[in-house]
């Protein structure tokens, strides 16, 4: 189907079209029957055309178009349909179309996602459109820059909540049991941020009110829902707070009243995102709500998601980008918001090192494949822009903002945004809109930085060059920057206003004795500054993590890390000399061994329970990617111990004491050694003083299990009937086809490979189970896999394809003694898929590209010389 649209399609319907308002009826009365595919979908667009007696084309991804009425006249849908698009001939200059059919349930996530609760059998509905599904559900012309007024009516059982971005205005009696709510008119908002929720949902509502700062009172509706089953677990009154929290703060520092009425969050089952920035009623991953114990981590990264998304309504809902070339303009700024928010609207003092530690990770991870790409990307057709969503767009643009901010001031910077947001209200902006805010703002031309830093690709390196006297004072200190744009291959030198920090051991603590603001501007800058400074233990370029860029550290501050890294008493000091350490590794300039040993230091002082988390999970990673084969299980064993060790120290029923028995868990899906333990965690036959088994962690208990072949399937069925939910319905699917053995993974195949049963959740379950036990099991399927994909892409909506594509590439392989990395069976695979689908949809090509990357990265790791010194390449 013609489903892809291009981004010179979509310029020349906007040189063409004008929309005003859309009117849309939804009929949901029969979502409950399973038997039942899809519903009615009626949609009346009036809108003008500027070239009259031309032709243009609306979205729709039916199961079936009924009727089509252009200006009274009806068109045959058998002459105007044409797959996805439905053309409109010989336009007048105002122009009214209805457009009537049956739009289709989905399991996938995309569009109108239908979800049957294991748990008491009932039928929750919601939509997820972004970047173009909302085309699933009702006719529209789906592009960023074609915004309207949507006004939402819909037929539902009368027991039923439905919800939409506008507030409900009336309630009619529907017919058999049935009401028909309608909706407020929205204000002029793009396709892709409308939304419906229905079902049997809780519901809890509450208000926040604000002065503006023209002295005016703005009251704003609140309310949350969740499925009935969760209800119990769910925390309202803790979301409201940071709901509140996140509206007094924004409104302080944006000057623009939130402009969309109430402010609804839904949490919805089966989401493929986390969240999403739908105004007047967003939706987030009901994973946010915590059926077992929850750490600070997974309360703070929740508080980022809802300032995130607060965020958007300003960045991104009030201003849209025009096409998704920009989609930074939304994405990387709601991303800094909420690390900011979070840290300044409810006092976290671990906002920034969580951002270190998670998303500017992430972005140093994509940064580096061969998929890498401007912040201000080249977006041609909407398969592109879905895969876009990724660690650039996201968090490589968040920590360019963050850079911003130390380069230009912060107060510029919240000015230009206000300017941005008063200038270009309810519109759509490109690059230069915002170029012109902050130049504006700053009193400079920001163009010079905006393509150094916006427009080209890669992560810059920063290193210290030092000099030292007799005395132990420093005679010069150099930073060298070494930065190549991989797309262009020229270079990409970047200005980096930072903070270099000394730090010196006090009574056996590293502890920050001085620090410098320099601006870094070319290959080779001199600090005078530090000229006859006593050299310290660590010399930190990058402090307090300003800039984006990879460090390679002097000799004796690498010495000193090596030793010592835990011993940093700055938490944010840490989390960038972790990274630091990691992306060494990651590069095979140090060993997974090395980095074993300096986690073996820093994880039992780490107080930081994100932190902790992240460096056991990448100690993790390293043995099982990066080590050689013959040296793993000597290296689990090591880091099985220091979990161990870890679980028995914390504190009973703290954060850290989770965290350090989630992360034995998995390590028990790599190793048998410890299996009768979990067996008695399990059983209760053992217990660690303050620690819950509760169902999250038995079900990470049942998978390392059954990954081991020491799990019946009459033991996962019972657990299943201890938990009849759907996280536990996941969790069981995870856990069954774990087990190693030949016809299970098989079965796990074909469902995933051929089958039409499983939703997204269910699907990935089944896949992450496929990908455990012995890589032997898995070898009959490499060639099954690079024969299979392209007829996938084919066949399936690009979500659950991207999924299987991703998820079942054959990429946990060792390297045999004296193979190189590139003679690997799976690489020489990929290569000569690749070579042979050279007109494969691009956004496939890249899914193989950046998984055959990862591969590449691990066989060079396990078959690399180890280096004694960490230098980044």
């Amino acid at each position: 189907m013609n489903e892809n649209l291009r981004r010179d399609e979509a310029a020349l319907r906007s040189s063409l079209l004008t929309i005003d308002r859309y009117e849309v009826h939804l009929d949901l009365r029969e979502a409950a029957d399973p038997e039942v595919a899809g519903f009615l979908s009626r949609s009346t667009v009036t809108f003008s055309c500027g070239s009259p007696g031309s032709e243009t084309f609306m979205d729709f991804i039916a199961g079936e178009v009924h009727r089509v009425t252009l200006n009274g006249t009806d068109l045959d849908p058998a002459v105007v349909v044409d797959g996805a698009r439905i053309t409109l001939p010989d336009l007048a200059a105002d122009n009214v179309v209805t457009i009537t059919g049956t739009a289709l349930y989905s399991r996938s996530g995309e569009g109108m996602h239908r979800f049957t609760d294991p748990a008491d059998g009932q039928t929750y509905l919601y939509t997820q459109y972004e970047p173009a599904d909302a085309r699933r559900v009702f006719a529209n012309f789906e592009q960023p820059d074609l915004k309207a007024a949507f006004t939402f009516s819909v037929n539902a059982p009368a027991s039923w909540v439905v919800a939409s971005n506008g507030a409900e205005v009336t309630r009619q009696d529907g017919g058999e049991d049935s009401r028909v709510w309608h909706f407020a008119p929205t204000e002029r908002i793009s396709t892709y941020i409308t939304t419906i929720l229905a079902g049997p949902y809780f519901a809890a509502t509450d208000h926040w009110s604000g002065t503006m700062s023209d002295g005016s009172t703005l009251e704003v509706p609140l309310g949350l829902y969740c499925r009935a089953s969760l209800a119990e677990a769910f925390d309202t009154d803790t979301i409201f707070d940071v709901t509140k929290r996140g509206l007094e703060y924004f409104h302080s520092r944006f000057e623009y009243p939130y402009p969309f009425g109430k402010y609804e969050q839904a949490f919805v089952p089966e989401y493929n995102l986390g969240a999403m920035e739908n105004p007047g009623l967003v939706t987030f991953t009901e994973a946010y709500i915590f059926r077992s114990k929850a750490t600070h981590d997974q309360y703070e990264a929740r508080a980022n998601t809802i300032l995130h998304e607060m965020a958007h309504m300003w960045f991104g809902d009030l201003v849209t980008m025009f096409w998704w070339d920009d989609l930074w303009l939304k994405e990387s700024f709601a991303d800094y918001m909420g690390a900011l928010a979070v840290a300044e609207a409810t006092g976290s003092a671990t906002s920034w090192v969580s951002f270190a530690n998670r998303r500017k990770a992430w972005a140093y991870l994509q940064d580096q494949l061969p998929s890498t790409h401007p912040i201000t990307a080249d977006i041609v057709d909407l398969e592109a822009a879905k895969q876009n969503f990724d660690g650039i767009t996201y968090a490589k643009g968040a920590s360019v903002l963050k850079q911003l901010v130390a380069y230009a001031g912060s107060e510029a910077f919240f000015e230009a945004a206000r300017t941005y947001f008063r200038t270009h209200a309810f519109g759509n902006t490109r690059l230069a809109d915002l170029l012109s805010a902050l130049s504006d703002a700053t009193g400079q031309d920001m163009s010079a930085w905006a393509q150094q830093w916006l427009q080209t690709s890669g992560v810059p390196l920063l290193g210290a060059e030092v000099a030292v006297d007799d005395d132990g004072t420093y005679r010069s200190v150099v930073i060298h920057q070494d930065a190549i744009d991989p797309v262009t291959g020229a270079a990409a030198l970047r200005p980096h206003q930072l903070r270099l920090g000394l730090y010196s051991f006090d009574a056996g603590a590293l502890v920050r004795t001085g620090a410098v603001d320099v601006r870094i501007d070319g290959a080779v800058t001199d600090i005078p500054e530090l000229v006859g400074t006593r050299q310290p233990d660590l010399l930190l370029i990058n402090d307090d993590d300003l800039t984006y860029a990879k460090i390679r550290f002097d000799e004796r501050s690498l010495a000193t890390l090596l030793g010592s890294v835990g011993r940093l008493e700055e938490p944010l000091a840490r989390a960038v000399c972790q990274a630091a350490l990691w992306s060494n590794t990651r590069d095979a300039a140090l060993s997974a061994a090395a980095y074993l040993g300096a986690v073996q230091l820093a994880a039992p002082g780490e107080s930081g329970v994100g932190a902790l988390q992240v460096m056991v999970r990448n100690a993790h990673y390293a043995v099982e990617h990066y080590s050689p084969a013959d040296e793993r299980d000597g290296l689990r064993e090591r880091l099985f111990s220091l979990v161990l060790e870890g679980l028995h120290a914390a504190e009973p029923a703290s954060d850290l004491q989770l965290v350090w028995a989630r992360a034995a868990a998995a390590l028990g899906l790599h190793s048998d050694t410890h299996s009768e333990w979990f067996r008695e965690l399990l059983d209760g036959s053992k217990t660690v003083t303050g620690l819950a088994v509760d169902p999250e962690l038995r079900w990470l208990l049942w998978q390392a299990l059954a990954a081991q072949g020491q799990a019946s399937g009459a033991e996962l069925e019972a657990e299943l009937a201890r938990d009849r939910t759907a996280a536990g319905k996941a969790g069981f699917t995870r856990a069954s086809t774990s087990v190693p053995d030949a016809a299970i993974k098989e079965k796990a195949w074909q469902e995933a490979i051929f089958g039409t049963r499983l939703s997204n959740e269910l699907l990935s379950a089944t896949i992450a189970g496929f990908g455990e036990g012995p890589a032997e099991l898995r070898a009959p399927y490499v060639d099954r896999y690079f024969a299979e994909i392209a007829r996938v892409w084919d066949a399936m909506g690009i979500e659950m394809a991207s999924r299987i594509v991703r998820g079942l590439f054959p990429g946990s392989q060792d390297l045999t003694p004296g193979e190189a990395a590139q003679e690997h069976r799976v690489v020489l695979a990929a290569d000569s898929w690749l070579t042979t689908h050279q007109s494969a949809p691009a956004a496939l090509r890249r899914i193989v590209l950046e998984e055959r990357d990862h591969l590449v990265r691990s066989l060079h790791a396990q078959g690399k010389s180890v280096l004694t010194s960490p230098s980044a390449r």
